[in-house]
């Protein structure tokens, strides 16, 4: 035990002592925070502006939390403002008679538009009929109100930093270690090969940690607003065992590459794709299907989606035992692949 705290201390402060590891551990990764989250902090509370000429039921009826009207004195004037490409469409009502006019050039927003307004008209005509109503809709957000875009960012952007982190440390250590004799002096010192592996991984969790607490702390300022859900403590442990999984991938880049720069080419090769395919910048729910597949044999994507169930989704112990059982599965695979390519030296 004296040896590993030995060890985890020097490794430590070795990894803090390194201005370059810490700005890319740390500050790189708050970037994209910091831009993804200014830039996307109103998404979820913005109304489509909406010209509306005239006045009725119709009319006071649209959705106040869905459209923004913006009234002009004739309809000329209004359709000059769709055609300039500064409104969606228009609505004009006048003695019972509601025109709508689009801009085909808007289509997302005009679809939006025209569904608003024929559910208007729909509901405007069963009342004058008098008629009681066939259906009834009842419909209700399954998340908190106040859900922003900061609440996806935040568990997307950490898992990528803390794989990034954890495969770069793992790898970068081994083969820096490795060129300045440090392994074979570990080697000859009556130190255990695991005291070593477990040192330098518990070094990986506790950066881990520093990282989701730096993360959570900027997220949950006034200026972005994240809210954690009930049970948020449980990415604790998906992050211990997703650094685990990360730190096997690092341990394998590391076992072959023999200079610091081809292990932070292969790190790269190897992070980069999974976090463009994992949804760490943008859904990949979107995505073609095939795509989505792909995305499904990432470790990364796991590590992500298991973040949002327990940090945003309000989920309980059952969301970590997919990402779990696949981040596990990962690590006992790529370190069975890594230890008959480990090398003490460079001979």
């Amino acid at each position: 035990m004296t040896t590993f705290l030995s060890l985890s201390r020097a490794m430590f402060l070795g990894f803090f002592r390194d201005r370059v590891a810490v700005f890319f551990t740390f500050l790189f990764p708050l970037m994209f925070l910091v831009v993804f989250g200014l830039l996307f902090r109103d998404v979820g509370q913005s109304r489509i502006p909406l010209g509306v000429v005239g006045s009725g039921p119709v009319i006071d009826g649209l959705p106040a939390d869905a459209v923004e009207q913006k009234r002009f004195e004739s309809l000329d004037a209004a359709l000059e403002q769709v055609r300039a490409g500064d409104l969606p469409a228009v609505v004009f009502e006048q003695d019972g008679q509601v025109t709508l006019r689009y801009a085909a050039s808007d289509a997302a927003r005009a679809g939006t538009v025209q569904g608003l307004v024929g559910g208007v008209v729909s509901e405007v005509n069963l009342r004058a009929s008098g008629r009681p109503a066939a259906v009834r809709l009842q419909a209700e957000q399954v998340e908190a109100s106040s859900l922003k875009a900061i609440q996806y960012l935040t568990p997307a952007l950490l898992s990528w930093s803390v794989a990034t982190s954890a495969v770069f440390g793992a790898a970068m250590t081994l083969v820096s270690w490795r060129r300045r004799q440090v392994l074979r002096r570990l080697r000859l010192a009556p130190v255990a090969p695991l005291t070593v592996l477990t040192s330098r991984l518990g070094v990986a969790f506790s950066v881990a940690l520093l990282q989701a607490a730096v993360f959570i702390a900027i997220a949950s300022t006034p200026l972005f607003g994240l809210r954690l859900s009930g049970q948020w403590w449980l990415a604790v442990p998906l992050l211990a065992i997703g650094t685990v999984a990360f730190f096997a991938i690092g341990m394998l880049a590391g076992s072959f590459a023999k200079t610091e720069e081809a292990a932070n080419a292969v790190a790269n090769l190897l992070v980069l794709p999974m976090a463009f395919l994992s949804g760490t910048f943008f859904p990949i729910d979107a995505a073609p299907r095939w795509l989505q597949i792909v995305s499904n044999t990432f470790p990364l994507r796991h590590l992500t989606d298991g973040m949002l169930d327990v940090m945003v989704r309000d989920q309980g112990v059952g969301a970590l035992l997919r990402p779990g059982a696949v981040l596990v599965g990962f690590a006992v695979v790529l370190a069975a692949v890594a230890l008959p390519l480990f090398r003490w030296d460079d001979a």
